[in-house]
């Protein structure tokens, strides 16, 4: 399984990036698709999830109504559309993908099967 994730830069406050997670190796559609991010000094948090199913979506309060998380399963590819960006959303972004339907379980990092390698985000302010 190879989660390969793109899109991350530099950007000013108040601007926008799209991030993108190619999958391969797995049937993406059976597989709910998540966003977490990790600043230096700080522990990965949760960002957003798309239910493999319903395609439901579940963001942290921090992004809620900024980010929108989607996938396309004809492209075996999620994306973060991340709008109004904030200094404090720098980080390394990493796709990650779990087969679990438990929701609880998106929020914990630990729940998680596969992992991309990660893209960084820098928003100057």
């Amino acid at each position: 399984v190879q989660l390969q994730a793109s899109g991350g830069g530099l950007v000013q406050a108040g601007g926008s990036l799209r991030l993108s997670c190619a999958a391969s190796g797995l049937t993406f559609s059976y597989y709910t698709m998540g966003w977490f991010r990790q600043a230096p000094g700080k522990q990965r948090e949760f960002v957003a999830a798309i239910r493999r199913s319903t395609g439901t979506t579940y963001y942290a309060d921090s992004v809620r109504g900024r980010f929108t998380i989607s996938r396309d399963n004809a492209k075996n590819t999620a994306y973060l559309q991340m709008n109004s960006l904030k200094p404090e959303d720098t980080a390394v972004y990493y796709c990650a993908a779990t087969s679990g339907v438990i929701v609880t379980t998106f929020y914990d990092y630990k729940a998680w099967g596969y992992w991309g390698q990660g893209t960084e985000v820098t928003v100057s302010s």
